[in-house]
């Protein structure tokens, strides 16, 4: 199976058809799904971004999938250097928070520790050298976070001040977006 995956993700490229093409043969071989989260935190793998491209698109569909892999997930969030890799993982780490406090039942279980590791991995993304796409999902992550943990919205409003006016437009407008929602 592994080679079989290996072989997948060689050809992933960052073109949306391809990486839903090998999301969809993932989706219809859940044996797939394990060695992928896997290969994701797995800097030292050639496709470990490829595969972090993908488990964003799989997670769209199956986000369940991941319960089972949950304490590895978030624990080894911290893991991830590559800006290509990190991106899809905080775009998977807010569903995961979103699905996790939704009303409805969905399956989706975060332990304390989970969700530390996703505080942490979001405020180090936030305040770190990466790209406006990463820092918006950790901003909207960190908000929904702050709905449960009083502390962090005071954090998150100092950050998203202090920095505000060296950032681009796309940033200052989810920044805009989530400090009105915090005042």
């Amino acid at each position: 199976m592994y080679a079989e995956l290996q072989k997948k993700l060689d050809y992933v490229t960052a073109c949306r058809e391809n990486r839903t093409k090998v999301a969809q043969e993932v989706l219809e071989n859940a044996s797939l799904f394990e060695e992928l989260v896997f290969i994701c935190f797995s800097p030292s793998d050639k496709n470990h971004h490829r595969a972090c491209w993908v488990l964003e698109f799989v997670s769209y569909e199956e986000l369940i999938w991941l319960q089972p892999h949950l304490d590895f997930f978030c624990s080894n969030l911290k893991i991830l250097k590559e800006e290509s890799a990190i991106r899809p993982i905080a775009k998977v780490t807010q569903h995961l928070i979103k699905a996790h406090y939704k009303k409805e039942e969905n399956g989706i279980v975060l332990s304390e520790d989970n969700l530390q590791n996703c505080i942490e991995a979001s405020f180090d993304w936030l305040i770190n050298d990466v790209k406006v796409a990463t820092k918006a999902y950790s901003i909207r992550t960190l908000y929904i976070l702050g709905n449960h943990y009083d502390w962090i919205h005071p954090e998150l409003q100092i950050i998203l001040n202090k920095d505000y006016a060296d950032h681009s437009a796309a940033y200052k407008a989810v920044a805009k977006e989530v400090l009105k929602k915090i005042e």
